[in-house]
């Protein structure tokens, strides 16, 4: 990503920030969290990631819902950007958190298993000198 699609990038986060609020106000969806965007080179395309926690909204009807509002979004977006033209906004979830949630469930559950299991591994200190 050269320089110019980062500061856009940049741009393109920070001002997403009011119209993604006001659809947390509106649908009552918690925090909506811009995780990180990604401009293509030709800065037609910005794909943008979300996460959605807390609220009564289920984070796929949030994302429901900016999809609807995307042309919105966009002009309040691009007239604030001084872009030729305004990218196109492609939103997803960003369920990154999540596996990282369920990954570490799953080692502690095997961590879990071996010890009641006796098969305790430890792994060696770094000063017990092996000769």
């Amino acid at each position: 990503m050269s320089i110019r699609t980062q500061k856009v990038a940049g741009l393109i986060r920070e001002y997403l920030s009011d119209p993604l609020r006001r659809i947390a106000s509106e649908m009552s969806a918690g925090l909506i969290t811009v995780t990180s965007v990604r401009v293509s080179d030709d800065l037609k395309i910005a794909t943008v990631y979300l996460s959605v926690y807390g609220g009564k909204a289920s984070p796929a009807n949030v994302l429901a819902r900016i999809k609807d509002d995307k042309g919105r979004i966009r002009h309040a977006v691009s007239s604030k950007i001084n872009l030729r033209s305004a990218p196109d906004l492609r939103f997803f979830l960003d369920d990154t958190l999540d596996t990282m949630e369920q990954i570490q469930s799953l080692l502690d559950k095997v961590k879990k298993e071996d010890e009641e299991a006796g098969r305790v591994v430890h792994p060696p200190d770094e000063e017990e000198d092996v000769d």
